[in-house]
């Protein structure tokens, strides 16, 4: 018999529990900035040493935070179930937790690429330390985090459009559900399917059928939410 299948759309809220913020925590402004200033091509067009140190740091952060609870709960899923993962998220703490199945949407905080190249897995390579200012490409581009900004295409979109109609059971954790095109992926989740919604505060999910709400922190819901599953199982 097959292991059912468990879809997981993940935003912002279950990073913050590991202490890392985001521009939806700050009316707007992300580490004391507009995200006009720091994540957009025109950005980077008019600023790129700004933009660098930007991201620089956002990799610090990453490097220094560890999976919470949440993560954890998610991988050992894996044990009882066929897990994927879409995340919003640019850190890398679902594969750190053990997840072996992650989708990113926007990006990874740990990979570079040209400018000159299209946003890419083949085109990214491994970054951990800052990127220099100015750092040139073989192709003569400069290198750019492996991040998708805002006014950028998402070139993963369709991939997790197809993995959203693969759940049996679906999970959103720590997602506001205001940011398109991943806002949207709810709409490609089988209609009969469970939908666990955990956040501190609910987003609008009013069109959706099958929804059990969890209004609690990332690391708190899925402790509920992993038992039950698992009791149900």
């Amino acid at each position: 018999m097959k292991k059912p299948v468990i879809v997981v759309l993940t935003g912002a809220g279950i990073s913050a529990e590991s202490g890392l913020r985001t521009f939806r925590d700050t009316d707007g402004l992300w580490e004391g900035f507009d995200v006009e200033d720091v994540a957009t091509p025109r950005a980077w067009l008019s600023n790129q040493p700004m933009v660098q140190e930007f991201y620089n740091q956002r990799r610090r952060d990453v490097a220094a935070a560890t999976p919470n609870l949440a993560h954890k709960l998610l991988a050992a899923l894996e044990k009882d179930f066929r897990v994927r993962i879409v995340t919003q998220n640019i850190d890398d703490l679902h594969e750190r937790a053990g997840s072996t199945n992650v989708l990113h949407l926007h990006g990874q905080i740990f990979k570079m690429r040209s400018d000159k190249q299209p946003h890419d897995d083949k085109f990214a390579q491994e970054i951990r330390e800052d990127i220099p200012p100015g750092l040139k490409a073989e192709d003569g581009g400069l290198m750019r985090p492996h991040i998708v900004w805002f006014e950028e295409m998402v070139p993963t979109i369709m991939e997790a459009q197809t993995i959203m109609q693969t759940a049996d059971i679906f999970i959103l954790v720590g997602t506001s559900l205001v940011v398109y095109p991943a806002a949207g992926l709810v709409d490609f989740v089988p209609r009969d399917a469970p939908k666990y919604i955990i956040d501190k505060v609910i987003p609008e999910v009013g069109h959706y059928e099958h929804i059990i709400p969890i209004a609690k922190p990332a690391t708190a819901g899925m402790t509920e939410l992993s038992e039950l599953l698992l009791k149900k199982n």
